[in-house]
């Protein structure tokens, strides 16, 4: 079967409860289309519910990849997503039929474009020093260091957020070596693979969007994050995710009920704000909403998109 008018991809980000799930969703079924997730904590199996994960309905009416593979204490880079991504898109299309890559972690999207220089295997000697750095050094400082190397990136990582902030600084530290004459071989992206693609986000109304994150909040409380996290526990890699160590603490009598409520919500409030700012400062990008139509189809014309469904 061939693929149908078109074998161009969907990029489609967003910040964290703005509908970027039920979205693609909906423009997955309209255009005939299997979604790939890109989000750097939807990867990880038995965490469904702190990462608000695509329901056992939702995978039901549209195939999605890229979601619940991993194991929560590996680690998961860019890197790795490129290429697992670029496997994807490569047997959806072999499928007839299309992708859209759908997901909150706007570096995953950029990397996939070929927007980020990343190299295929990490460079031992300089995740060394950067480890050894991060064992020296209190989370601040190394921030103040991603801050003074990389502003943007810097923005898009919380500041008390070791771990990326250990990642980031290994990437962008890779990129100045390279820059000085060790280059690293190209990991194959959209760009190098030739494959027309489209970068567009999902527009939420502010207020609209503080609700959302609200009601997430209690539905996620209400669906058992408090035991998933226990699950998960305290060591694994995946549960620097927002809201295990806020709901650890509360299971060990460090914060009442209401307490972890509201840092959950405050939490995923500054989350989400950081994914607004990275994808405001993403050259090429168009913001789209879910019930303009007539928006979403001009969108994807450019890649030969048209809507299979009426």
């Amino acid at each position: 079967m061939n693929t149908p008018d078109g074998c161009g991809v969907l990029l489609l980000g967003g910040a964290t409860a703005s509908g970027k799930t039920a979205f693609a969703i909906e423009l997955a079924q309209r255009y005939g289309a299997e979604i790939v997730g890109a989000d750097s904590r939807q990867v990880y199996w038995g965490m469904p519910i702190g990462t608000a994960a695509p329901t056992a309905e939702q995978l039901a009416r549209v195939p999605h990849h890229l979601v619940g593979f991993v194991d929560p204490y590996d680690r998961y880079s860019a890197a790795r997503f490129v290429v697992d991504a670029a496997a994807a898109i490569a047997a959806i299309h072999a499928r007839g039929k299309r992708a859209i890559v759908a997901g909150g972690t706007g570096f995953y999207l950029r990397a996939l474009c070929g927007g980020v220089d990343l190299a295929a295997q990490p460079d031992p000697l300089l995740r060394a020093r950067v480890l050894g750095e991060s064992r020296t050094h209190p989370v601040d400082v190394l921030h103040a260091w991603l801050r003074a190397r990389d502003p943007q990136r810097a923005a898009a990582v919380s500041a008390h957020d070791r771990y990326r902030i250990v990642r980031a600084l290994e990437i962008e530290l890779a990129r100045s070596v390279r820059d000085a004459g060790r280059a690293f071989e190209p990991l194959p992206t959209l760009c190098t693979t030739s494959l027309p693609f489209v970068k567009a986000a999902l527009r939420v109304e502010a207020g609209v969007l503080r609700e959302r994150i609200e009601a997430r909040t209690d539905a996620m409380l209400a669906h058992g994050l408090i035991e998933e996290a226990e699950r998960i526990g305290a060591t694994a890699v995946a549960s620097d995710a927002v809201g295990y160590r806020e709901a650890l603490a509360y299971r060990s009598g460090q914060l009442t009920f209401a307490e972890l409520r509201a840092l959950l919500v405050r939490a995923t409030r500054r989350y989400a704000k950081r994914q607004l700012t990275w994808f405001r400062a993403e050259p090429d990008l168009l913001w789209l909403s879910s019930g303009d139509r007539a928006t979403v189809d001009a969108a994807v014309a450019a890649i030969g998109w048209t809507p299979i469904r009426s």
